[in-house]
């Protein structure tokens, strides 16, 4: 507070040496339109903020003219007072209204002249509702009563938290509506057209299912956003009534605009394949970019003010065109031409916004003209890719016929060549199946000999068998057989159990207790047990060998040189032969003489002899 009075007063008492006299503009009936740009208009920095209009209206030599004024000059933590004098005509026919352009500046305080010589206070900016606005345009109109005449004073206090272009058009009504209304016509057809163009690649995505179609159309629509928060009509028709949101929208936009740009730019210049040095650096470069709006989102807002480091993740896509299309991709030439366009709108803007370049239509609307231009060669550059796929997709077709042409040719010539190949090889084999059938025919014939031979080899070896079964009966009843030889037909207690088997049940089995002729496996080996009675007998029961204690094969040997008489072994030799007590093999022999004399008696032949000869030929 001391400060601002210490430079009033320093103000009153040297007001020569700062003041210089105000610019008095002239309006004139038959001139519709005057821009006057802040360089020409006369500005009072507060620094404080703390000085009112009272102060700077009792203290004209506050103001002062600044022609090298440029943006960088405008300090975000003052506030700015202008003063604008007008000469307005007596007895005129004409309604005026004041406009500021920049319709992101914050707070805008004006103070319009009245008949009576007072002021009203009008106050409005985009920290405000818009309903606040006079006049229900994105920009700032302040009416001129049409009573006043002659020199009219105006007075604004301008504050905004980034740079703000202040700049009053003094305009005409009718020439403000003409100028409105052309406006919003051209906004029509450009927010159409982007409207228009999402819906097409969406549709086309809906299709064919191409990713990169999608991030277009997300491209595009923020690209819409993000133009409607540069013009004001974000504020007017999308959220009128939320101005906290207002003052980070065009940041959050601008942020939506270029990270989607450089996801499609990255799909579709296939840098993951065709620039990987270049993909990896654009994802490091994006990924920081996001944190950095997140954390602007969420933390400190101010940094979305920081709009120019938009221009790194920018370049680097641009920078990737080029060396995806030096590289040889064609679809690439629309993307650096539209890219390049985008630059040059930026730079336009840029260069406006420093008052490098004179104000007009084309130079304000250099950023929208660079979208639409953009756009344009984007859509051109999908098209493009497009084509050259066609055109690759028919000149491979073209190849598969001209190659499908060569294959039947290929085909036909080698199924002539196998025709050719399968008749020769058809008569050699007709051929050869003769020959086989010959051979076959002899191969019977062979055959025919060969099983006539083997008949008589047959007849021969059963003759033989005969002769030699006759010979050993002839041993055996001849009485010449020793123990070894004997052994050689009866060589174990198994041989000689068959042989009672086949002997005792070879016209059937009967039990001797019942006579049922029906019987199972008995308890012990080659015994049989009745069905119905359930005796067991065994393969010895009622014959000499049942119950003997020495081995069978020794007691078939006792029984052979008992049936053979002629033989003359003595009990003792026959004793030492076996292996046996004599009283042993004596009373056996009591027993076999026992069963011959039963049998004698009763008048009836025990032909131990054909025993054996059945067995030998067995």
């Amino acid at each position: 507070m001391q400060i601002a009075r210490f430079l009033l007063f320093f103000l009153l008492i040297f007001p020569a040496s700062l003041a210089v006299t105000g610019q008095i503009i002239a309006l004139n009936p038959e001139v519709d339109e005057q821009i006057i740009p802040i360089n020409q208009l006369q500005i009072y920095e507060d620094p404080l903020n703390n000085v009112g209009f009272d102060q700077v209206r009792r203290n004209p030599r506050l103001f002062y003219m600044k022609p090298d004024f440029t943006p960088k000059d405008y300090n975000t933590a003052s506030a700015y007072w202008v003063k604008l004098t007008l000469r307005i005509p007596e007895h005129h026919d004409e309604h005026w209204l004041l406009e500021f352009y920049d319709q992101s500046i914050d707070h805008v305080e004006a103070y319009i002249p009245l008949p009576n010589g007072g002021f009203k206070k009008l106050v409005m900016g985009d920290m405000y509702d818009f309903d606040q606005k006079p006049f229900q345009h994105k920009n700032f109109e302040i009416p001129i009563n049409s009573n006043l005449s002659g020199l009219q004073t105006f007075y604004f206090k301008i504050r905004s938290h980034a740079y703000a272009d202040i700049r009053i058009a003094v305009r005409t009504i009718d020439r403000f509506i003409y100028y409105a209304l052309n406006e919003y016509f051209l906004y029509g057809i450009f927010y159409g057209m982007i409207l228009i163009i999402s819906l097409y690649n969406l549709l086309i995505f809906s299709a064919i299912r191409e990713v990169k179609y999608l991030y277009y159309t997300f491209y595009i629509l923020s690209v819409g956003v993000y133009a409607m928060c540069v013009d004001g009509i974000a504020y007017q028709y999308l959220w009128p009534g939320w101005p906290a949101w207002n003052q980070i929208a065009y940041g959050a936009a601008l942020f939506s605009l270029i990270f989607w740009a450089v996801i499609f730019g990255q799909r579709f210049l296939n840098t993951k394949r065709r620039a990987r040095k270049l993909h990896r650096i654009i994802n490091v470069i994006l990924i920081m970019r996001s944190v950095l709006f997140v954390y602007a989102l969420v933390f400190d807002q101010t940094l979305f003010e920081w709009r120019n480091i938009e221009i790194i993740p920018l370049s680097l896509i641009f920078y990737a065109g080029i060396h995806v299309l030096i590289r040889g991709y064609k679809p690439a030439r629309f993307f650096v031409m539209a890219y390049g366009i985008l630059f040059l709108g930026f730079l336009f803007k840029a260069l406006l916004n420093l008052s490098i370049v004179p104000f007009g239509i084309i130079s304000y609307y250099s950023l929208h003209i660079g979208f639409l231009l953009e756009m344009l060669f984007l859509t051109f550059a999908l098209s493009d890719r497009v084509r050259i796929l066609k055109d690759n997709r028919d000149r491979a077709l073209k190849r598969i016929i001209i190659q499908h042409q060569e294959n039947v040719k290929l085909k036909d010539k080698v199924n002539r060549e196998l025709e050719d190949l399968v008749a020769r090889r058809t008569t050699q084999l007709q051929e050869k199946n003769l020959q086989l059938e010959e051979a076959n025919n002899k191969m019977i014939e062979q055959a025919k000999e060969i099983n006539k031979i083997n008949s008589m080899l047959d007849l021969d070896n059963w003759k033989l068998k005969n002769n030699i079964k006759e010979i050993l009966q002839d041993r055996l009843v001849n009485k010449n057989l020793t123990l070894e030889q004997f052994n050689k037909i009866f060589p174990d207690p198994i041989s000689c159990f068959k042989f009672l088997e086949r002997l005792k049940w070879s016209e059937g089995y009967e039990c001797s207790k019942c006579g049922n002729n029906k019987y199972s496996p008995g308890h012990t080996k080659f015994s049989r047990r009745c069905s119905k009675c359930g005796y067991d007998e065994s393969v010895t029961s009622n014959t000499v060998f049942h119950r003997i204690k020495f081995p069978i094969e020794k007691a078939f040997y006792i029984l052979y040189i008992t049936n053979n008489r002629q033989n003359s072994y003595t009990l003792d030799e026959l004793s030492e032969i076996l292996d046996l007590r004599r009283n042993t093999i004596w009373n056996f022999k009591k027993k076999i003489e026992s069963v011959y004399d039963t049998a004698e008696n009763e008048g009836k032949s025990v032909l131990i002899h054909d025993l054996f000869s059945a067995h030998l030929g067995d």
